[in-house]
């Protein structure tokens, strides 16, 4: 068994680190410098997976600003991503557990990875903050590709990099909180685990197990049990 698995990879925002509190306070920021109301920060937690735009639209749909036009919206999704990348660390996390099984990992000689939609300035720079930088031997951002996850492209590439044949991908665990994470892992014929602890709308939860991931889990301690406890990964 300890054969079996050649790497793990991981989803960044939802999966691997719980970022949401930075997007969180971002937004009240943004928010007061207009003298509105911040959106609640369970609904920011949910928009973290759509992105920047998404987040920006929630914060102005929440003060009735929708009638802003394109350039606005521009402008304020920069100004996000700007004070962003200048506080881009401040209480980003690892979820629970995940130390514990990145430490394992690393002990067994089992490489992990990141393959994410996040822009690569800002993964980097958010995983130096981290110290993770140099534990990930691998990262593969929208930058790299011509076309992003769901595509199996990224995955691909990742597999390329940590020179697993295309194969071999079945013995490559993928990690995300997404469906598009499950799709591409699938796509790329890479077994599937499926945060769902992770940013996931309510109106989501109930349609889960249509997403197709081969595990489920709810907690980040539920993962780490999977990972480290059960017989199929007893390679761990």
């Amino acid at each position: 068994m300890s054969q079996f698995v050649k790497a793990v990879l991981f989803d960044l925002d939802g999966t691997l680190i719980d970022t949401a509190a930075d997007f969180v306070r971002i937004i009240g920021k943004m928010s007061a410098q207009n003298n509105w109301q911040a959106p609640p920060a369970a609904d920011i937690r949910e928009q973290v997976s759509a992105g920047a735009s998404a987040m920006v639209k929630l914060m102005l749909r929440h003060n009735n600003q929708m009638n802003v036009s394109e350039e606005e919206l521009l402008v304020f999704r920069q100004q996000f991503l700007d004070d962003y990348e200048a506080d881009i660390c401040v209480d980003s996390c690892l979820f629970d557990g995940l130390e514990e099984i990145l430490s394992k990992l690393e002990k067994q000689d089992v490489p992990w990875g990141i393959v994410t939609n996040k822009p690569r300035y800002l993964s980097e720079q958010l995983l130096a903050a981290m110290q993770l930088d140099e534990r990930c031997a691998v990262l593969v951002c929208p930058d790299d590709v011509s076309r992003n996850k769901p595509d199996p492209e990224p995955m691909y590439m990742a597999l390329e990099k940590l020179a697993i044949p295309r194969g071999a991908s079945a013995s490559v665990l993928y990690i995300g909180d997404h469906v598009r994470d499950v799709e591409a892992g699938n796509a790329a014929g890479m077994p599937t685990i499926l945060a769902a602890y992770g940013y996931i709308p309510p109106e989501d939860q109930e349609d889960l197990k249509s997403w197709g991931a081969d595990y489920i889990v709810d907690t980040p301690k539920q993962l780490s049990k999977l990972l480290l406890s059960s017989g199929k990964f007893e390679y761990l």
